[in-house]
């Protein structure tokens, strides 16, 4: 059974899926992205949220996460106690941080590493 926000990859492709509506449903060779399993350094790569005026502050990893073309944060995204998912894409030249605007007051941040995968907030 698939759920709301659960990701998913392709193995052939690489191609990521993030379920939108949880329920039953056939998902071929989609393969669960799991969050915090991959063995990479977690100071680099475990989203760190702050709350700053007007919403939050989400830097990847106590020590900053490299961005190049062959090791990069491809999207951050936060996710509130309302289920409400404010994401920002990333290229290799941007620098793994964003800032979401909500009033919300419990969130959590996850992130994908093209090398080391989802990675999720404490």
């Amino acid at each position: 059974m698939a759920t709301r926000n659960d990701v998913y990859k392709c193995p052939e492709t690489g191609s990521l899926v993030e379920v939108l509506v949880g329920g039953e449903c056939e998902l071929g060779n989609l393969q669960p992205v799991k969050e915090n399993t991959t063995d990479a350094a977690t100071e680099k790569h475990v989203p760190v949220v702050e709350k700053v005026e007007g919403g939050y502050s989400v830097t990847v990893g106590e020590v900053e996460h490299p961005m190049t073309e062959a090791h990069s944060i491809q999207w951050i995204e936060l996710i509130t106690e309302n289920n409400e998912v404010l994401r920002k894409y990333l290229s290799p030249t941007d620098k793994p941080v964003a800032v979401f605007k909500t009033d919300a007051k419990e969130v959590y941040a996850r992130e994908y590493c093209n090398l080391h995968g989802l990675w999720r907030s404490k």
